[in-house]
């Protein structure tokens, strides 16, 4: 994959792009003010944000910003840190690679659906009907742990072969 040689970005076609990738995961069910906050990280060209960066760029409150990023950093799109010497916090997605990045910060997810759903089945008893759902249930989040994990190396086998051409 050859990168394309950095320009500056334009306002006006910055924030169309953003409006255009919040509305699809708007869409998706990611909160509106989340959506829009994330799609800025994806499109911007900054590596870190403020809450502030946010409220400036997108022109929305403080409340709104924090609730959307509140959102973002608990569905692990978005990573909270602290740059020593600065009292705010600061916001980023990891540019490697980011959906390589936010699908792995979801497996242990997974595992724990994985192990809720286990010992909610052994709670109902595994001979009722319900229990036999949260059984299947297990089964797939375990499924989707290992086609997850075994997706991502793929991709990476995948990115070293397009990177390397």
């Amino acid at each position: 994959m050859t990168a394309a040689p950095l320009r500056p970005q334009d306002p006006d076609q910055l924030m169309a792009a953003v409006e255009r990738v919040a509305a699809l995961l708007t869409e998706s069910g990611i909160p509106r003010m989340a959506a829009r906050v994330f799609a800025y990280v994806l499109a911007e060209d900054s590596d870190r944000y403020t809450a502030a960066d946010f409220a400036d760029a997108l022109q929305i409150s403080p409340a709104a910003v924090s609730g959307a990023v509140r959102f973002l950093t608990a569905a692990r799109l978005l990573f909270r840190e602290r740059v020593p010497g600065q009292r705010a916090e600061v916001y980023r997605v990891y540019d490697d690679d980011v959906w390589s990045t936010i699908m792995a910060a979801r497996l242990p997810v997974l595992r724990q659906w994985q192990e809720a759903m286990r010992d909610a089945a052994g709670m109902v008893g595994v001979d009722s009907r319900g229990g036999r759902r949260l059984l299947e249930s297990e089964d797939f989040f375990g499924f989707m742990h290992a086609e997850t994990a075994a997706t991502l190396q793929r991709w990476q086998e995948q990115r070293r072969r397009t990177d390397g051409a």
